[in-house]
């Protein structure tokens, strides 16, 4: 450990060896090592007899002089590294780097080397070998020093990024299959800016620093893991780092990427969700100014336009258009900003076909998508607009008009062979269905059941379709809007995709309590699943839906609870004997109360006898003078409920036990 002393001409713990095996006597050998090696201060030696007095050791005086000139030391080699002529400041550094390597094992002087290797823009590449072969050094060094390994290594630089690059698809995954299910907040609520200061995104930044090098080995392992993989999130990557670097204001990369000032104007438009006609203007200009020996540009702007993010705004901003076309009464091929959101569209859809194949070319649009595919979609949007007026002429001027229920053989087929049409069709049903336009989805929904690479059972647009949903929750309760969409859609495919499955388990857990009783248990045993983590959501879904027939779903009225430290409460401590306000879902099953909290488990609160059910009814209970707790509710019944009624009854039920008000 202390083997780089003596290259110093320092003396060591085997000089002190050596000396007393030796000496004649110890102690004046002791004295004597002391003087020669201790601080060379001549004001110091009467000052030290008064630190013995006191009691302290020679040793933690001496250790805290040593920590007190290293603070200095590294202040100096900070201030060095700033100050003076490029070459002088260089010059010094290395200078002091060749005296002090030889300590570099030392774990008190360690950090000194360190600082020194951190501020030299290149580290003699004989240091640089020893600190990659030494596992702890390694660990140890400034990331400013492992740039300089990174950039001759790519094998280790490849080691150190592929688990970020893991973690990052796995944090979108997590976001697709989140038990939250809301139109409000879905996988493309967060801003361009709040997701690339994510993790990952932030660490990328920093191995890369101005590093240009290392940038392309990250774009090349996401290019290779893209064609690898066609996991569409490696795209969402490659324009997040970019855009990371220029928050950063890194010119050094963001002047020689070709693509930073198309991703910077794309940025602009997923951060507002629409391509305008100013920045569209501003894109199209980029893509024509490829000129004639730079196509493979057009490789990593395809892949930037294939980021889901880009590919929603592209989308969103299509079906807005249509709709505009639509009430100014002109034709697709006649909307100059239609065809260039169709263009950009195509250059992303077509991003593996053209990375994979090396042929750097846009892709070729197909006519039919203007002049039938996109026609037919705006006809659609004529039929809902007819019916709707239709519906709102006083009853003597009403036509007998009624909403169209079947999709003609060509539509059908564009969505099975022609990927950008499958793409335009699949947003047009988000649209519908955002609208609560439930005669259009049910309209289009059969359609969805066989489409271009099974798109319409992607997770995208499948956590997106269940956000919608719950806009029509209300629809749930019809038995044949339930056989329409799990029947006819869902559960087509169900044995074949694990991902639909797990869909599918998310809506029913935020839906049960809509959903027909009928359809219920028939889905119950269709959804029996084979995976662990299905078997995990599939039994928090039972535990929703309760155990028996009689299933009861009430919704508590903020009421004020009061848990006492003992009885059969929660086990976590904080809800012990405190008094707060709770919203709670409550299930009753088997004659067992259950309160379901927001991702809580289930607890037993105490047992309530299925018999005592028909003593409530539609008066509204007083709550007993002591003892007793009233809780505001909504009671979901159906027809096996006591009283007979399959209707929404507001009631007010005295539950004693351990609740108190």
């Amino acid at each position: 450990m202390f083997a780089g002393l003596q290259d110093l001409g320092v003396a060591n713990g085997e000089d002190l060896k050596e000396t007393l095996t030796n000496c004649t006597e110890p102690l004046k050998a002791i004295e004597q090592f002391q003087t020669e090696n201790g601080v060379l201060l001549p004001s110091l030696q009467s000052a030290l007899p008064f630190l013995d007095l006191h009691g302290t050791p020679r040793l933690e005086f001496h250790q805290s002089v040593f920590d007190e000139l290293r603070d200095k030391l590294l202040e100096r080699v900070s201030a060095i590294a700033a100050e003076g002529k490029v070459e002088e400041r260089y010059k010094k550094l290395e200078d002091l780097l060749e005296k002090s390597f030889s300590l570099v094992k030392m774990p008190s002087l360690q950090p000194v080397v360190m600082c020194v290797m951190k501020h030299l823009p290149k580290v003699p590449e004989k240091k640089l070998k020893l600190v990659m072969a030494d596992k702890e050094l390694y660990r140890a060094c400034a990331v400013e020093v492992k740039r300089q390994i990174w950039q001759d290594n790519q094998a280790l630089f490849g080691d150190e990024v592929s688990p970020l690059l893991k973690q990052y698809i796995l944090e979108k995954e997590n976001i697709l299959f989140s038990n939250e299910v809301s139109v409000l907040h879905n996988f493309f609520s967060p801003s361009p800016k709040t997701r690339r200061q994510g993790e990952v995104v932030q660490k990328l930044t920093q191995m890369i620093g101005k590093n240009v090098k290392l940038y392309d080995m990250v774009l090349q392992f996401l290019r290779t893991l893209f064609l690898r993989t066609r996991n569409v999130h490696y795209c969402t990557l490659r324009a997040e780092l970019l855009m990371s670097l220029h928050d950063l204001d890194i010119s050094d990369i963001c002047m020689v990427d070709p693509c930073h000032k198309f991703t910077w104007c794309l940025d602009a438009c997923i951060r507002e969700k629409f391509v305008d006609n100013k920045r569209a203007r501003e894109l199209q200009g980029f893509l024509d100014g490829v000129k004639k020996g730079q196509e493979q540009v057009l490789g990593d702007l395809s892949m930037i336009l294939c980021d889901p993010f880009a590919i929603n705004t592209l989308s969103l901003s299509t079906i807005r258009h249509l709709q505009e076309l639509v009430g100014q009464e002109t034709l697709p091929r006649e909307s100059p900003d239609l065809l260039l959101l169709l263009r950009m569209l195509s250059l992303g859809q077509g991003a593996w076909d053209m990375i994979d194949s090396q042929v750097f070319k846009e892709p070729k649009m197909e006519a039919e998508l203007i002049t039938r595919f996109l026609p037919m979609l705006m006809s659609f949007v004529v039929d809902d607009y007819t019916f709707n007026v239709d519906q709102k002429l006083p009853t003597e001027e009403k036509a007998s008009v009624t909403y169209p229920n079947t999709l003609p053989e060509s539509f059908i087929k564009f969505l099975q062979e022609h990927r950008m049409a499958c793409e335009m069709g699949l947003y047009y049903v988000l649209h519908i269905t955002k609208q609560r336009n439930k005669n259009a989805f049910l309209r289009l929904l059969p359609g969805l059941v066989e489409t271009f690479g099974d798109l319409a059972f992607s997770d995208i647009f499948l956590h997106l379709l269940t956000g919608n949903l719950t806009l029509l929750a209300d629809e749930f309760a019809v038995e044949e809007f339930c056989t329409s969409l799990f029947d006819g859609f869902f559960l087509t495919c169900l044995s074949r995709k694990e991902n639909v499955h797990r869909h599918v388990l998310r809506l029913l857990i935020h839906l049960h309590h809509k959903v027909a009783p009928t359809k219920l248990e028939s889905l119950q045993k269709t959804l029996e699943p084979t995976s662990q983590v299905m078997m995990e959501m599939f039994q928090n879904l039972l535990a929703l839906w309760g155990s028996s027939p009689d299933t009861i779903v009430m919704t508590s009225r903020a009421a004020h609870c009061e848990i006492p430290r003992g009885g059969s409460g929660p086990s976590d401590s904080q809800y012990h004997g405190v008094q707060r306000q709770v919203s709670w879902s409550w299930v009753l099953a088997g004659g067992l109360l259950k309160p379901i909290a927001p991702d809580a488990p289930v607890y037993s609160f105490l047992t309530f006898p299925p018999q005592a059910l028909s003593s409530l009814h539609e008066t509204a209970w007083e709550p007993p003078a002591q003892g007793g707790f009233g809780i505001s509710c909504f009671l979901n019944s159906w027809n096996d409920w006591p009283l007979g009624r399959k209707a929404e009854q507001r009631a007010r039920a005295p539950w004693g036990g351990w609740l108190r008000a």
